[in-house]
């Protein structure tokens, strides 16, 4: 009711899952041929199967149905060594989950063909939400989704440890890596997870709103980073 009435203050004006797919249209472009690995998609990638690229998925969850989603399907973690060559390596809401990022960077970067690069959205560690979630730990995350948010049940609650995950900390390990061209967009709204209170929810969208004007990527919900080998 209160986006309704006040969209500007309570909306959300920029959609990340706009903009990352707009980014990787861009890159798919340029190309003749493009092989795309998405790790993380599972059973619900970004993309759709396409003759404009060979799409590889990759992830630890080994379900019949992430075969039918791509043109070849990795089982493994992005921890470690990928024994193959990408153009573009992709991902959302993955790399939070991970537990040393520092050997999924080694990993990716050492996927990407020259001249290669990766595209991440990347929920930020620093974000009530996320402070939040570290708090109260995997198990009583999931008990608390299923009743706070049932129609996320399906697709969230797995453990997340936020390794380097804020703007700064990725910029610093992709240069470490790197990485060159590093470009960083941050997302500052993801007041949708305190709805179920109505105080938390103006507490917490006055603060986003804040932090956005004034530009502080310290406190930011999210946000996508590009970068190429």
């Amino acid at each position: 009711m209160l986006e309704k009435v006040f969209p500007r203050f309570f909306g959300v004006p920029h959609n990340y899952n706009i903009d990352q797919l707009k980014m990787i249209d861009t890159i798919v472009k340029q190309y003749k041929e493009l092989k795309v690995l998405e790790v993380g998609g599972a059973d619900r990638p970004l993309l759709k199967k396409s003759d404009c690229y060979t799409y590889f998925g990759m992830d630890i969850d080994d379900k019949e149905s992430c075969y039918q989603c791509y043109d070849e399907f990795l089982v493994q973690s992005i921890e470690d060594k990928i024994n193959d060559k990408f153009d573009l390596v992709i991902s959302k809401t993955l790399l939070e989950h991970v537990p040393n990022n520092k050997r999924s960077m080694q990993a990716m970067y050492d996927a990407l063909n020259n001249g290669g690069s990766m595209l991440h959205y990347i929920p930020s560690k620093n974000h009530f939400y996320s402070i939040c979630l570290r708090l109260v730990g995997p198990k009583l995350q999931k008990i608390l989704i299923k009743y706070l948010r049932p129609e996320a049940l399906d697709v969230s609650g797995y453990p997340a440890f936020f390794d380097k995950c804020s703007p700064n900390e990725m910029r610093r390990l992709c240069q470490v890596q790197g990485f060159k061209d590093i470009e960083i967009i941050c997302y500052y709204k993801a007041t949708d997870y305190f709805t179920f209170f109505v105080p938390a929810f103006l507490v917490v969208s006055t603060c986003e709103n804040l932090f956005e004007f004034f530009g502080i990527s310290y406190f930011t919900a999210g946000f996508i980073i590009l970068a190429k080998k």
